[in-house]
Protein backbone atom coordinates (compact mmCIF):
# COMPACT_ATOMS: atom_id res chain seq x y z
CA UNK A 1 0.00 0.00 0.00
CA UNK A 2 3.02 2.66 0.81
CA UNK A 3 4.73 1.94 -2.52
CA UNK A 4 0.96 2.28 -4.50
CA UNK A 5 0.64 5.50 -2.30
CA UNK A 6 -2.54 4.57 -0.60
CA UNK A 7 -1.98 4.72 3.06
CA UNK A 8 0.03 7.53 5.47
CA UNK A 9 1.06 7.84 8.60
CA UNK A 10 1.76 10.04 11.57
CA UNK A 11 1.15 11.70 15.25
CA UNK A 12 -2.18 12.98 16.04
CA UNK A 13 -1.54 16.71 15.08
CA UNK A 14 -0.87 14.71 11.25
CA UNK A 15 -4.45 13.31 11.66
CA UNK A 16 -6.05 16.78 12.94
CA UNK A 17 -4.23 18.85 9.68
CA UNK A 18 -4.74 16.05 7.17
CA UNK A 19 -8.51 16.32 8.26
CA UNK A 20 -8.82 20.04 8.26
CA UNK A 21 -6.94 20.92 5.77
CA UNK A 22 -5.48 18.13 2.93
CA UNK A 23 -1.95 18.52 3.70
CA UNK A 24 0.29 15.53 5.45
CA UNK A 25 2.49 17.70 7.50
CA UNK A 26 3.89 18.10 10.85
CA UNK A 27 6.28 20.49 12.48
CA UNK A 28 9.67 19.78 14.41
CA UNK A 29 8.37 19.67 18.11
CA UNK A 30 6.54 16.74 17.09
CA UNK A 31 8.77 15.01 14.79
CA UNK A 32 11.34 14.95 17.62
CA UNK A 33 9.00 12.75 19.76
CA UNK A 34 8.82 10.18 17.58
CA UNK A 35 12.47 8.82 18.07
CA UNK A 36 12.37 9.22 13.81
CA UNK A 37 13.65 12.36 13.92
CA UNK A 38 17.06 14.08 13.85
CA UNK A 39 17.59 17.42 14.92
CA UNK A 40 20.87 17.85 13.53
CA UNK A 41 19.37 17.38 10.15
CA UNK A 42 15.69 18.29 11.34
CA UNK A 43 14.68 15.65 9.32
CA UNK A 44 13.71 12.37 9.09
CA UNK A 45 16.37 9.86 10.43
CA UNK A 46 16.72 7.78 7.18
CA UNK A 47 19.28 5.14 9.24
CA UNK A 48 16.31 4.41 11.83
CA UNK A 49 13.76 4.30 9.16
CA UNK A 50 15.57 1.70 7.20
CA UNK A 51 16.25 -0.58 10.43
CA UNK A 52 12.73 -0.33 11.20
CA UNK A 53 11.35 -0.36 7.39
CA UNK A 54 9.67 2.66 7.39
CA UNK A 55 8.67 4.21 4.32
CA UNK A 56 9.74 7.43 3.92
CA UNK A 57 6.48 8.27 1.90
CA UNK A 58 3.95 7.58 4.20
CA UNK A 59 5.41 10.30 6.94
CA UNK A 60 4.62 13.78 7.12
CA UNK A 61 6.47 16.95 5.45
CA UNK A 62 8.67 18.90 8.88
CA UNK A 63 7.78 22.12 8.70
CA UNK A 64 8.77 24.97 11.78
CA UNK A 65 6.39 25.19 14.21
CA UNK A 66 5.67 28.72 13.41
CA UNK A 67 4.49 28.81 9.70
CA UNK A 68 1.91 27.83 7.30
CA UNK A 69 0.21 24.44 7.66
CA UNK A 70 -2.40 24.94 4.98
CA UNK A 71 -6.02 26.26 5.50
CA UNK A 72 -9.01 24.90 6.87
CA UNK A 73 -11.52 24.08 4.31
CA UNK A 74 -14.26 26.20 3.86
CA UNK A 75 -16.93 23.11 3.43
CA UNK A 76 -15.87 23.17 7.73
CA UNK A 77 -16.25 26.90 8.96
CA UNK A 78 -17.91 28.50 6.26
CA UNK A 79 -14.57 30.22 4.64
CA UNK A 80 -11.20 29.37 4.87
CA UNK A 81 -9.08 29.97 8.12
CA UNK A 82 -4.88 29.59 7.67
CA UNK A 83 -3.38 27.30 10.03
CA UNK A 84 0.31 29.47 11.31
CA UNK A 85 1.44 26.91 13.82
CA UNK A 86 1.47 23.59 15.13
CA UNK A 87 3.44 21.86 18.44
CA UNK A 88 3.96 19.48 21.10
CA UNK A 89 1.93 20.46 24.56
CA UNK A 90 4.71 20.88 26.80
CA UNK A 91 6.75 22.89 23.81
CA UNK A 92 3.78 25.33 23.96
CA UNK A 93 3.46 25.21 27.56
CA UNK A 94 7.52 26.48 27.58
CA UNK A 95 7.04 28.80 25.18
CA UNK A 96 3.68 30.25 26.36
CA UNK A 97 5.35 30.81 29.60
CA UNK A 98 7.94 33.36 27.54
CA UNK A 99 11.10 31.02 28.53
CA UNK A 100 12.90 32.10 25.46
CA UNK A 101 16.26 32.45 26.71
CA UNK A 102 18.49 29.39 27.36
CA UNK A 103 18.55 28.62 31.02
CA UNK A 104 14.72 29.75 31.58
CA UNK A 105 12.97 26.83 33.43
CA UNK A 106 9.20 26.11 33.43
CA UNK A 107 7.57 23.44 35.51
CA UNK A 108 3.33 21.93 34.64
CA UNK A 109 2.10 19.95 37.10
CA UNK A 110 -1.04 17.59 35.90
CA UNK A 111 -1.33 14.21 36.32
CA UNK A 112 2.30 13.84 35.99
CA UNK A 113 5.36 17.01 36.01
CA UNK A 114 6.61 18.19 32.94
CA UNK A 115 10.02 20.17 33.33
CA UNK A 116 11.33 21.43 30.33
CA UNK A 117 14.52 23.54 30.12
CA UNK A 118 15.58 25.99 27.39
CA UNK A 119 18.82 24.93 26.14
CA UNK A 120 18.77 27.29 22.81
CA UNK A 121 20.85 26.14 19.86
CA UNK A 122 22.40 23.43 22.04
CA UNK A 123 21.37 19.84 21.51
CA UNK A 124 21.55 18.87 25.23
CA UNK A 125 23.17 15.13 25.95
CA UNK A 126 22.22 13.64 29.18
CA UNK A 127 24.05 11.81 31.46
CA UNK A 128 20.62 11.01 33.96
CA UNK A 129 18.48 9.78 30.70
CA UNK A 130 16.49 13.57 30.19
CA UNK A 131 15.27 13.74 26.45
CA UNK A 132 16.64 16.17 24.34
CA UNK A 133 14.49 17.46 22.14
CA UNK A 134 13.05 20.75 20.22
CA UNK A 135 11.71 23.49 22.36
CA UNK A 136 10.27 25.69 19.01
CA UNK A 137 11.23 26.05 15.19
CA UNK A 138 10.92 29.70 13.85
CA UNK A 139 11.52 30.28 10.10
CA UNK A 140 15.05 31.01 10.36
CA UNK A 141 15.54 29.51 13.70
CA UNK A 142 15.38 27.24 16.04
CA UNK A 143 15.78 26.22 19.94
CA UNK A 144 15.83 22.96 21.62
CA UNK A 145 15.27 21.90 25.12
CA UNK A 146 15.53 19.21 28.01
CA UNK A 147 12.68 17.50 28.98
CA UNK A 148 12.61 15.68 32.02
CA UNK A 149 9.02 14.14 32.98
CA UNK A 150 8.10 12.97 36.40
CA UNK A 151 5.07 10.05 35.85
CA UNK A 152 3.27 10.77 39.04
CA UNK A 153 2.32 14.79 40.51
CA UNK A 154 -1.12 15.87 41.04
CA UNK A 155 -2.45 11.92 40.78
CA UNK A 156 -0.44 10.92 43.89
CA UNK A 157 -2.89 13.60 45.33
CA UNK A 158 -6.38 12.08 44.01
CA UNK A 159 -4.80 8.61 45.17
CA UNK A 160 -4.93 9.88 48.47
CA UNK A 161 -8.22 11.32 48.32
CA UNK A 162 -10.05 8.45 46.06
CA UNK A 163 -7.87 5.80 46.67
CA UNK A 164 -7.46 5.89 50.69
CA UNK A 165 -10.40 8.02 51.84
CA UNK A 166 -7.42 10.65 52.94
CA UNK A 167 -7.04 13.87 50.81
CA UNK A 168 -3.40 11.40 52.63
CA UNK A 169 7.65 10.22 57.18
CA UNK A 170 8.34 10.88 53.19
CA UNK A 171 6.18 9.29 50.46
CA UNK A 172 7.82 8.41 47.37
CA UNK A 173 4.99 8.82 44.28
CA UNK A 174 6.00 6.21 42.22
CA UNK A 175 2.88 5.06 41.93
CA UNK A 176 3.42 4.24 37.95
CA UNK A 177 7.52 3.97 38.94
CA UNK A 178 10.31 6.50 38.61
CA UNK A 179 11.04 8.56 35.53
CA UNK A 180 13.62 10.94 35.31
CA UNK A 181 16.25 10.68 36.51
CA UNK A 182 15.82 7.43 38.13
CA UNK A 183 14.06 5.62 35.58
CA UNK A 184 12.95 2.40 37.28
CA UNK A 185 9.61 0.88 36.09
CA UNK A 186 9.62 -1.61 39.17
CA UNK A 187 10.13 1.00 41.92
CA UNK A 188 6.46 1.42 43.66
CA UNK A 189 5.06 4.04 45.59
CA UNK A 190 6.21 4.22 49.45
CA UNK A 191 5.87 5.87 52.45
CA UNK A 192 8.02 5.31 54.70
CA UNK A 193 9.14 6.66 58.61
CA UNK A 194 5.46 6.17 60.16
CA UNK A 195 5.12 6.11 63.88
CA UNK A 196 2.02 5.72 65.72
CA UNK A 197 1.77 9.64 66.13
CA UNK A 198 1.50 9.52 62.43
CA UNK A 199 -1.89 11.46 61.34
CA UNK A 200 -3.55 12.00 58.20
CA UNK A 201 -1.97 15.76 57.69
CA UNK A 202 1.54 14.34 58.43
CA UNK A 203 0.70 11.90 54.99
CA UNK A 204 -0.86 14.61 52.72
CA UNK A 205 2.02 16.78 53.94
CA UNK A 206 4.79 14.25 52.81
CA UNK A 207 2.77 14.06 49.29
CA UNK A 208 3.29 17.23 48.52
CA UNK A 209 6.38 17.53 49.39
CA UNK A 210 7.39 14.53 47.77
CA UNK A 211 6.16 16.02 44.53
CA UNK A 212 8.67 18.99 44.99
CA UNK A 213 11.42 16.81 46.05
CA UNK A 214 10.70 14.45 42.72
CA UNK A 215 10.93 18.24 40.75
CA UNK A 216 14.10 18.81 42.80
CA UNK A 217 15.52 15.51 41.70
CA UNK A 218 14.99 16.43 38.10
CA UNK A 219 16.44 20.45 38.61
CA UNK A 220 19.13 18.61 40.10
CA UNK A 221 19.79 16.39 36.86
CA UNK A 222 19.06 19.32 34.49
CA UNK A 223 21.62 21.70 36.08
CA UNK A 224 24.75 18.74 36.16
CA UNK A 225 23.66 18.02 32.36
CA UNK A 226 23.70 21.78 31.38
CA UNK A 227 26.46 23.11 33.42
CA UNK A 228 23.76 25.90 34.20
CA UNK A 229 22.61 27.45 37.64
CA UNK A 230 18.80 27.53 38.13
CA UNK A 231 17.73 30.25 40.38
CA UNK A 232 14.16 30.44 39.24
CA UNK A 233 11.73 28.56 37.28
CA UNK A 234 8.16 29.08 36.11
CA UNK A 235 5.40 27.11 37.23
CA UNK A 236 1.47 25.91 35.91
CA UNK A 237 -0.86 23.95 35.60
CA UNK A 238 -3.78 22.93 38.91
CA UNK A 239 -1.38 22.35 41.14
CA UNK A 240 0.29 25.60 40.77
CA UNK A 241 -2.69 27.02 43.17
CA UNK A 242 -1.39 25.34 45.63
CA UNK A 243 0.64 27.70 48.05
CA UNK A 244 2.09 25.15 49.99
CA UNK A 245 3.31 23.06 47.38
CA UNK A 246 4.54 25.89 46.00
CA UNK A 247 6.48 27.14 48.50
CA UNK A 248 7.96 23.81 49.39
CA UNK A 249 9.00 23.70 46.26
CA UNK A 250 10.91 27.07 46.41
CA UNK A 251 12.51 26.08 49.51
CA UNK A 252 13.13 22.52 48.71
CA UNK A 253 14.54 23.45 45.41
CA UNK A 254 16.24 26.60 46.81
CA UNK A 255 14.90 28.42 43.63
CA UNK A 256 12.64 31.26 42.97
CA UNK A 257 9.33 29.95 41.60
CA UNK A 258 6.98 32.15 39.82
CA UNK A 259 3.30 31.06 39.32
CA UNK A 260 1.84 32.27 35.80
CA UNK A 261 -1.34 34.44 36.03
CA UNK A 262 -2.32 31.85 33.02
CA UNK A 263 -2.60 28.62 34.63
CA UNK A 264 -2.79 26.82 30.96
CA UNK A 265 0.31 27.88 29.36
CA UNK A 266 -0.05 25.09 26.90
CA UNK A 267 -3.16 26.62 25.15
CA UNK A 268 -1.27 30.53 25.89
CA UNK A 269 2.10 29.16 23.81
CA UNK A 270 -0.27 27.64 21.16
CA UNK A 271 -2.23 30.69 21.09
CA UNK A 272 1.48 33.05 21.22
CA UNK A 273 2.78 30.53 18.35
CA UNK A 274 0.01 30.87 15.78
CA UNK A 275 -0.53 34.72 16.28
CA UNK A 276 3.10 35.20 15.69
CA UNK A 277 2.94 33.14 12.67
CA UNK A 278 -0.42 35.17 11.76
CA UNK A 279 2.07 38.53 12.24
CA UNK A 280 -0.25 39.78 15.25
CA UNK A 281 3.12 40.19 17.10
CA UNK A 282 6.29 40.71 15.67
CA UNK A 283 8.61 38.89 18.03
CA UNK A 284 9.25 37.27 21.10
CA UNK A 285 10.34 40.15 23.29
CA UNK A 286 6.68 41.36 22.52
CA UNK A 287 5.08 38.34 23.64
CA UNK A 288 7.22 37.87 26.88
CA UNK A 289 6.17 41.32 27.86
CA UNK A 290 2.17 40.07 27.53
CA UNK A 291 3.52 36.92 30.86
CA UNK A 292 1.91 37.73 33.70
CA UNK A 293 2.99 36.74 37.67
CA UNK A 294 0.05 35.40 39.95
CA UNK A 295 2.71 34.54 42.85
CA UNK A 296 6.52 34.85 43.57
CA UNK A 297 7.86 32.19 46.47
CA UNK A 298 11.21 32.81 47.25
CA UNK A 299 13.42 30.05 48.87
CA UNK A 300 13.73 29.86 53.00
CA UNK A 301 17.40 28.84 53.51
CA UNK A 302 17.68 26.31 56.89
CA UNK A 303 20.46 23.80 57.48
CA UNK A 304 17.39 21.31 57.71
CA UNK A 305 16.08 21.21 54.54
CA UNK A 306 19.19 19.10 53.00
CA UNK A 307 18.90 16.88 55.66
CA UNK A 308 15.45 16.00 54.62
CA UNK A 309 16.47 15.47 51.20
CA UNK A 310 18.86 13.12 52.35
CA UNK A 311 15.94 11.20 53.93
CA UNK A 312 14.28 11.43 51.05
CA UNK A 313 16.96 10.34 48.58
CA UNK A 314 17.10 7.21 51.21
CA UNK A 315 13.30 6.52 50.87
CA UNK A 316 13.89 6.78 46.75
CA UNK A 317 16.50 4.23 47.00
CA UNK A 318 13.64 2.11 49.34
CA UNK A 319 11.13 2.17 46.59
CA UNK A 320 13.28 1.16 43.45
CA UNK A 321 13.33 -2.24 42.27
CA UNK A 322 10.24 -3.10 44.69
CA UNK A 323 8.94 -5.55 42.13
CA UNK A 324 10.85 -8.41 40.21
CA UNK A 325 10.47 -8.23 36.07
CA UNK A 326 8.70 -10.90 36.30
CA UNK A 327 6.06 -10.23 39.15
CA UNK A 328 4.75 -7.24 36.27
Amino acid sequence: MAERGEILAGTTDAWLLWSLTGEHRTDDTTASRTMLYNPRTRDWDQDVLDVLEIPRSILPAIQPSCSQFGAVRSDILGHSLPITASLVDQQAALFGQACYAPGDVKVTYGTGAFILMNTGYTIPISQFGLVPTVAWSLPDSISYALDGGIYVAGAAVQWLRDGLGIIASAFVPALAGLAAPYWDSYARGTIVGLTRGTTRAHIVRAALEGIAYRTRDVLEAMAQDTGRSISSIKADGGASDNAFLMQSLADISGVEVRVAAMRETTALGAGFMAGLGAGLWGDQSELASLWREAASYGPHKNDEIDRHYQVWLRAVERAKAWVAPDAV
